[in-house]
Parts: structure tokens; sequence; C-alpha cells
């Protein structure tokens, strides 16, 4: 009896693995596809072909099944016309996953945000972008305007430009997208900050307490650069720290780790302690905005 078991199941085990790879497959693209144009016109094609192909069976007509079995390769060929915007969007996805990314491409990234972030600041543009790590910022997504652009300097520096309608609230990115705009995220509750800081870097500290991202803050008022990230604030950056600070915390490159602060003026306010926690930077308070 033992043996017969071993023996089913070394011969059925690469069957095993492939029902679950099949249902791996379809699973995650009905996930992926759910909701799109072309989910329904998969399903409708879908019915139509099972309908077919179930009534030929059941009724022995042999030339319906014929047809079928030969318009199956023009199917698929019209699927991957159908799904091309899809299919375009899932290979854009795989091929900037962290995995896919050199090193040449996370440097060209970092430097495409620094360069955006003090452009805002050199304009006097307030902004508040949110760059999303492991845990997705979905709930926080469904709060704003779905953009799903790729990533600009110029479509970010037109977003928050004041006289828009979008400049109020923060901007998601992920992979090298801009997912959406005028989000709402949670305001920090700690009673030991600075009372200066505005309801921007407040808004940035709480998305970091409740998630990994890193939030960068661009003040209205002073034009200083903020990152909150690990519910800790970093105020005051100039472009050398910005730029290595960014780098280690989403690429966790440390090749500049222990390089020397020239010239930073950099103030840390870290997580709630006991105790009140005092910015040695003072700060004009922001114009509040709805967020």
């Amino acid at each position: 009896m033992l043996e017969t078991a071993i023996s089913f199941i070394q011969g059925a085990w690469t069957s095993v693995v492939e029902i679950l790879i099949i249902t791996a497959v379809l699973y995650y693209t009905y996930l992926y596809l759910r909701g799109t144009h072309g989910a329904r016109i998969l399903i409708g094609l879908a019915l139509v072909f099972l309908t077919l192909t179930l009534v030929s069976q059941l009724l022995n007509l042999i030339v319906i099944g014929w047809i079928l079995r030969s318009l199956s390769v023009f199917l698929a060929l019209a699927l991957v016309v159908i799904f091309q915007p899809e299919l375009r969007r899932a290979l854009t996805d795989l091929g900037s996953h962290p995995f896919f990314t050199s090193a040449f491409e996370k440097r060209e990234t970092i430097e495409e945000i620094t360069d955006t972030v003090f452009e805002l600041a050199s304009k006097g543009f307030g902004a508040l972008i949110a760059v999303e790590r492991e845990i997705a910022l979905k709930p926080f997504v469904e709060t704003g305007v779905k953009i799903d652009a790729d990533y600009s300097k110029e479509l970010i520096l037109t977003i928050f430009h004041p006289k828009t309608v979008l400049h109020d609230g923060g901007v998601v990115i992920r992979n090298d997208r801009i997912v959406a705009a005028a989000c709402i995220f949670p305001l920090t509750q700690r009673e030991d900050l600075d009372r200066n800081l505005g309801l921007r870097h407040r808004a940035a500290l709480g998305l970091s307490e409740e998630s990994d991202a890193v939030a960068i803050v661009v003040s209205e008022e002073t034009g200083q650069v903020s990152i909150c990230h690990s519910s800790v604030i970093e105020r005051n950056l100039k472009v050398d720290g910005f730029r290595r600070l960014l780098s280690q915390l989403l690429f966790h490159d440390d090749t500049e780790k222990n390089a020397p602060e020239q010239l930073e003026a950099k103030d840390r306010v870290p997580p709630a302690r006991d105790g009140s926690v005092v910015s040695r930077q003072t700060e004009r308070p922001e114009k509040p905005f709805s967020i």
C-alpha cells in the first residue's frame, strides 16, 4: 500500500506542480486585469469560445470543432493586440523591479528626484511626495486623484504649482511612476514636535509612522527640504545630503554613508520619546492646505 502511494506521488508530482503554476498564473492575471476594459473583452471571448466548444463536443459538430481549432492561433494573436497596453505595463513593472534595476538606473532615479525637489524649493513651491517601498500605499492613493503616468520633473512641477487644483495634498510614486496626486496622508499625533512644523511635515511624519514609505517635504515658506522615514524627520537637507540619504533609504546604498557632512546643516528630529524635542532651525508655519 505504501509503495503504491509512493509510486503514485512520484508519477503525479509533476502534474501537481503544473496545476499549481497554471492556477497561480491565471489568478494573478485575473487580479492584474480586473477592472480594465480588456478584462470584459476577455470574459466575452472566453464565454463564446467555451460555449461553442461544449456545444460542438456534445452534438458532435465536426465542422464547428475544426473551425474553433483553426481559429485558436488567430485568437491568441488577437488577445495580444487587445491587451497590448496591459502587457506593456506589466513588462514595464517587471523591468522596473528592484531585482532587475542596475546601479546606473538607481543613480539616475535618485538624480531625477533630487533635481525635481530642489527646483521645487527654488521656485517656492510647497510639495509633499511619498515614495512607496515594501508596504503598499493603496489606502492613501484612493483618497487622491489617480494619474498613473511616467515620472517626470515637468509633471511634478505642474502638480505642485500653487495655482493648480492638485497642489494640495501629496503625490505617491511607485516604481518610477506617479500613481496619484492630491492624496490625504494621516497627521502625526505627536506633541513633542516643533510648533513651527507645518501640516506637510506632520502629514509626512504621520505617513512614515504608518508605513515604510519615504516622504519628501518642500516647505512653501522657507524652501527647506526634509525627509521623513521610520517616524524620523530629517530637516534642512542640502543637495548632497539629500541625495545621499535618499540613496541609502531607497536602495540601501551605503557607499557614501561615511562621507563627511561638509557644509551640511541638517536637523534630525528622532521618534517620540519622553521630553520635548525642539528643532534648532526655526521655521515659519506653512500655509494651511487640505491634507
